[in-house]
């Protein structure tokens, strides 16, 4: 794309791959295959891809048990799934935990009432009923160990009344008549029971509660406590690895410490840590209640441990090496600014998100896999990059601006800037490597801050000294701005005004000239890096650009209908792009003053805004924690038009072709094919008309008589009857095309039962899958292949079997009306003439005679 920068972009596509939210708490699951995350958004259920973070299918959200197979392959766009299996009144009382045996047959279900059930789940029935608790369930577990050569079938279940209850699934008096009685009971929690586990033989189990403490228990016997594992925390969750290390049997757990630790079994010692997220991802409530972890997943496939923790924040960790391997931010809140980075020279590999939080967010372009900055004390409100993409500084509510540098693979703080009074709302780094920065404040100042000392290497962060202090306006400044030579800062600020200032690297900033001309506050500024201009956009809707000679407005543009958020130059200067509060991205062209195109993939403000060093993506971001990547795809839709106006001038050419030969088959397949009505319609008629001309018998197999309309039919596939069938009903909407449409329908329903038409309707509301099944059955030594090829890309049709029938009967009734008054005419007609042969003119015909 280096090569096309100078062609103006007039397209952009959102990719398939987006940051947007899939968890706000609740629980969360991984497919067997660990390929698939399916976690609990807001009211609905999502399904994403791991490797991608591609959106797989949702669910939306149901007061009922519900059973949804989940699709075999990631389509294009998230799928919403279809249940097949209900289950009402699963329950009189809130379902608080729930837990599928290991064979994939039961479904046991613990609620607030203190019930649990197992459910057969390929039957729907339920097969078992306990009852015993005292208090809401609060832990299920399968265990079927074998035992003397038979295997044991058991449900443990844990409770807020602090007992651990072990039922008997063989116990035939359990089974849906709730009088099943506990095969053992189990004291030695004094809180809520959060975690059991069993393991394989069935010898030693272990459970975890909120006391702080982990029970080891000896099941060969009557159970007893043979180890109590002191966490000091409160556990959320625990499991048992399958594997033992080095012969030990090895514990997990996991609670408000933020970590997951690893444990010998039998010696309860700590033998690991897995570090959680560092840092506080809000300010506002207790540290280990954002930080705590609320469940933990064993991912076998990976031979992974995946923590979920209270902020939103899923983590893999490796059992093997006890490091992250992968994070996913479950939730993002506003989005507030974004910056590409890069590790490498030119090539943006991460992308760092502000948002409603004191953490910043880094994510791998390629793998979506994120890390979280840590540093802030406060909401961070502004980013900015170095000139090589390789630093990042960021901007907070805490006063303060910090500088982070790369290291092994990811960004470390090396300096602060301390010394505003207020919240740093915008910075600006040199564009051209220069050691300083500029930050702004709500204290209406702006500061130039030394970095000449700072190396990167730093293991503590370096205190930057402030340089210069400048008090720029009499309202808040939203926005800063470096020219690429340095030698010039812009600012625009709420009191309407883009300040223009002299910058000299040795420390000094000198006012030189003030732009008036926006009505409202502006809230972003950006220098040009090919001309002596500066593009600002403001609260009135309007992007501005100025002249840095004598700062008049050289050019309005106008097509937001909401406050212009940001704002910046594109295509060496000759395009902008800009992001408003309307929820839109619109690419604008400077010489015309044309909006090119309009991009729309949010629903409330787009805040952030940021392109990559080579121009080829635009990412937005705004207040519904979306971030979408768009791809200039100019040169694909501008190959695709080509092709299709090669296509269409081939197509016309076959067209004219066939006419000329008298292939009326063929030439109805392919106007059927290209969409083009009006040419049908006129081969209809033509072969029609041609028909009448000829006497023949209709057969039991024929439809209107004419072999090739009845041959087309026969062999019409699903999508094009149903396109057909749309033309007959708009054609039998007029007297005057009406006989075409009847004499098509008279064949088609001949030809066709109702059956093969109900299913071709069923299969044209999939013409994915019908098309590759197409391809398939498609033979190649058909002689229409080419043509029904070329049916394959027209538009899919949007009508339904409803809407078709009730364009068709009332004016086929019609119609059939108006043919019975003309018959009735005709015999008036008829007795007239009876009338006239022998009375009227009777005698003198005799006498002529």
């Amino acid at each position: 794309m280096n090569g096309n920068k100078r062609e103006l972009k007039t397209s952009f596509r959102a990719s398939p791959t987006s940051i947007r939210p899939l968890y706000t708490g609740g629980p969360v699951l991984l497919t067997r295959d660990g390929e698939w995350l399916i976690s609990t958004m807001g009211e609905e259920v999502l399904v994403t891809e791991v490797r991608t973070g591609r959106g797989v299918a949702k669910v939306k959200g149901s007061n009922t048990i519900r059973y949804y197979p989940l699709p075999e392959e990631v389509e294009a766009k998230p799928i919403t799934l279809q249940y097949v299996r209900a289950l009402p009144k699963a329950s009189n009382a809130p379902i608080l935990v729930s837990a599928v045996s290991p064979d994939n047959a039961l479904l046991a279900t613990g609620s607030s009432d203190g019930v649990v059930k197992v459910w057969d789940l390929a039957g729907g029935y339920v097969t078992h009923i306990f009852r015993g608790h005292g208090g809401p369930v609060s832990a299920l577990y399968f265990s079927f160990p074998e035992s003397e050569g038979q295997q044991r079938m058991e449900l443990w279940t844990g409770s807020v009344d602090t007992k651990v209850r072990v039922f008997d699934l063989r116990d035939a008096s359990a089974r849906a008549s709730g009088t099943g009685k506990a095969k053992a009971t189990l004291d030695g929690h004094v809180s809520t029971v959060r975690g059991i586990a069993v393991s394989a033989d069935g010898k030693i189990a272990i459970t975890g509660g909120r006391d702080k403490v982990v029970l080891v228990w000896d099941m060969r016997k009557k159970p007893n406590v043979i180890e109590t594992i002191l966490v000091n925390e409160q556990v959320e969750a625990c499991g048992l690895l399958d594997q033992e290390e080095g012969g030990r049997l090895i514990t997990y757990t996991a609670g408000d410490g933020g970590n997951v630790k690893l444990w010998d079994t039998l010696k309860a010692t700590e033998v690991g840590v897995m570090k959680g997220v560092e840092g506080v991802d809000e300010v506002v409530g207790e540290e280990d209640e954002q930080q705590g972890v609320v469940s933990v997943l064993y991912d076998r496939s990976s031979g992974s441990l995946v923590s979920v923790h209270a902020d939103q924040n899923i983590i893999f960790h490796s059992i093997a090496t006890r490091a992250t391997t992968r994070q996913i931010v479950g939730f993002n809140d506003d989005i507030v600014d974004a910056a590409y980075l890069t590790t490498d020279e030119g090539e943006a590999t991460h992308l760092a998100l502000a948002t409603n939080s004191a953490l910043v967010r880094i994510y791998s372009t390629a793998t979506f896999d994120a890390r979280l900055l840590s540093g802030h004390r406060d909401m961070v409100l502004c980013l900015d990059k170095s000139a090589d993409g390789r630093w990042l500084v960021t901007g907070s509510k805490d006063r303060t601006a910090r500088v982070w540098a790369p290291r092994e693979g990811g960004w470390h703080c090396v300096a602060v800037c301390e010394g505003h009074a207020e919240a740093v709302g915008a910075l600006a780094m040199s564009r051209k490597g220069a050691p300083f920065l500029f930050t702004a404040s709500q204290d209406r100042t702006v500061k130039m801050w030394d970095l000449s000392g700072v190396t990167g290497d730093e293991e503590e962060p370096v205190l930057a000294r402030s340089m210069a202090t400048l008090h720029v306006a009499d309202k808040d400044i939203n926005s800063l701005d470096l020219a690429p030579n340095d030698r010039f800062l812009a600012s625009g600020s709420q009191d309407k005004l883009v300040k223009l200032f002299e910058v000299d690297p040795a420390g000094s900033v000198r006012h030189i000239g003030t732009c008036k001309g926006h009505r409202r506050g502006v809230w972003s500024v950006r220098f040009s890096r090919t001309d002596r201009i500066v593009a600002s956009g403001a609260a009135d809707r309007t992007i501005k650009l100025w002249s840095l000679d004598d700062f008049t407005c050289l050019k309005t543009f106008e097509g937001h209908t909401n406050s212009v958020l940001r704002v910046d130059f594109m295509t060496q200067g000759m395009q902008l792009v800009s992001a408003a509060g309307d929820g839109l991205v619109k690419i604008w062209n400077i010489k015309d003053e044309e909006c090119a195109a309009t991009l729309d993939n949010h629903e409330d403000k787009v805040w952030a805004l940021a392109i990559s060093p080579d121009e080829s993506t635009i990412v937005s971001a705004g207040s519904d924690s979306v971030a979408t990547f768009w791809e200039d795809s100019t040169e694909a839709e501008q190959a695709e038009k080509n092709e299709a106006l090669i296509a269409q001038v081939q197509s016309e050419q076959d067209f004219n072709n066939y006419v000329a030969v008298k292939d009326y088959r063929r030439a109805i397949l392919l106007a059927l094919a290209m969409s083009q009505p009006g040419r049908l319609l006129h081969l209809f008629r033509t072969v029609l008309l041609g028909a009448e001309n000829t006497e023949r018998e209709l057969g039991d197999d024929d439809g209107c008589g004419v072999p090739e309309i009845d041959q087309v039919i026969r062999t019409l596939p699903s999508l094009d009857l149903v396109r057909l069938l749309k033309h007959v009903r708009d054609w039998n909407a007029s007297a005057k095309t009406s006989p075409v449409a009847q004499a098509l329908l008279h064949a088609i329903f001949r030809l066709k039962t109702p059956d093969e038409i109900m299913a071709a309707f069923e299969a044209a509301t999939k013409p994915e899958k019908k098309d590759e099944d197409e391809d398939e059955d498609m033979d190649d030594e058909d002689p229409d292949a080419e043509v029904k090829q070329k049916a394959k890309k027209a538009t899919a049709p949007t009508i339904s079997m409803r809407e078709l029938l009730d364009g068709l009967i009332p004016y086929s009734e019609r119609h059939m009306g108006r043919v019975d008054r003309l018959v009735q005419e005709s015999y008036l007609l008829d007795y007239t003439i009876s009338e006239m042969d022998g009375g009227l003119f009777g005698n003198e015909v005799m006498e002529v005679e």
